[in-house]
This record gives structure tokens, C-alpha cells and sequence, in this order.
């Protein structure tokens, strides 16, 4: 295998570019016959990080994405999707604060039931998945997030959302509001964050 610093970065990189979704380490090294590459990442992270594209990890997989603040010279002009509604939204929010998490806790948390619909249209878009099911009577399925989530977000990990003490210093004791303005960075109503089934939500 390669016997350089210089020529396992060049394979890393092209393992990467080659790649049809984001990778993990381990699924890196095996490309490349068991080579350690933990540090190479790192170097190549820090190369790249000035570059017009980045390397990034997000949920432990590694992917190449464009430069953030040039994010808007790639932007084409069309139709403003619609948008996911403020009850989906919240229950993203909640899934991502308290997963694994029942459709019955999102309800307690949220004050109100939630249709199925909003359940689908986050799992639909990736951003959910189905963790299980809870070990008590009825044993009701419960959900967590996933790396798309992550990656969509620009989260390296979970524990990136703000902290509850965080929350608290805002003078927020309730998460699920302050992450109305993490995940969305929009207003009450407008949740910036499109519907991919092109619906509402019929809460």
C-alpha cells in the first residue's frame, strides 16, 4: 500500500471524490487495504480549509462539501419551495433534544397531538429514522435522528445543538423554542426548512 504521507492523502482524497455518500474512517481505511488514517483526515481537513471546498465530518462521516461562504454563486433561481409546517418543525426539534423519543413523547412535549403525516414527512426526508421500539406496554416505536440530519445542519455531532444551560442563559427553559431559531434560523411561521413532500402538515 502506500508507503508516503503524501500518496495516502492522494488516495484518501480520491476515495472521497469517488464516493457516493459520506464515509466513516474505518470505511475509509478498508478502501485502502487497513491503512490508519485518522491523521491524514485531520491534515487533510486543515488543507482544504481555506479551499473553495471543505472536508467535513458530520455524525462520523467524512464528505467533501463546498465552502460555506460560497455557497451562493452555486444557488440557481427557481420556484420558493413550500415549507415544512411549525408542528413538523417541532417535532425535528424535539426528536433531536430527547431521542430516542415516542410519538406519544413528542405529543407530552409539544401539548398537542401530531398527525402521522408529520412523522412521514421527516422520515421521508432523511432526517429521522426508526431507533426501535420502546420496552413497555404497546411497545410504541421510537425515532432519532441520522447523519443527513447532521450534514444538513452543518452539526459534527449531537452534541453541537445548544446545551440546556445555554437555553436557560437565553432566558429559554423550553428547548424546542430556541430550536425553532438553531435549525431554522427563521421566525415563527416560517420555518425555512422545505417540505420534500411538497405538503403540509395536518396537525
Amino acid at each position: 500500500m502506500t508507503e508516503r504521507a503524501g500518496d495516502l492523502e492522494r488516495a484518501v482524497e480520491a476515495t472521497l471524490f469517488a464516493a457516493e455518500q459520506p464515509l466513516t474512517a474505518l470505511e475509509i481505511s478498508a478502501h485502502l487495504g487497513g491503512a490508519a488514517v485518522d491523521d491524514t483526515l485531520v491534515s487533510l481537513t486543515q488543507a482544504y480549509a481555506e479551499r473553495g471546498i471543505n472536508l467535513v465530518e458530520r455524525g462520523g462521516r467524512w464528505h467533501f462539501q463546498t465552502a460555506a461562504d460560497l455557497a451562493h454563486l452555486l444557488r440557481r433561481e427557481k420556484e420558493e419551495p413550500r415549507r415544512l409546517s411549525r408542528a413538523a418543525t417541532e417535532a425535528l426539534a424535539i426528536v433531536a433534544y430527547h431521542e430516542p423519543v415516542s410519538r406519544a413523547e413528542i405529543e407530552a412535549i409539544r401539548g398537542v397531538q401530531t398527525a402521522k403525516g408529520t412523522l412521514d414527512v421527516l422520515l421521508e426526508a432523511g432526517w429521522i429514522r426508526i431507533a426501535g421500539r420502546r420496552e413497555v406496554p404497546g411497545r410504541p416505536t421510537i425515532y432519532a435522528t441520522t447523519p443527513e440530519f447532521l450534514t444538513h445542519f452543518g452539526l459534527a455531532s449531537r452534541r453541537d445543538l445548544p446545551g440546556i444551560e445555554e437555553l436557560r442563559a437565553a432566558g429559554l427553559l423550553d428547548p424546542v423554542e430556541e430550536a425553532f431559531a438553531v435549525l431554522t434560523g427563521g421566525e415563527d411561521g416560517d420555518t425555512g426548512l422545505i417540505d420534500p413532500s411538497g405538503g403540509e402538515d395536518a396537525d
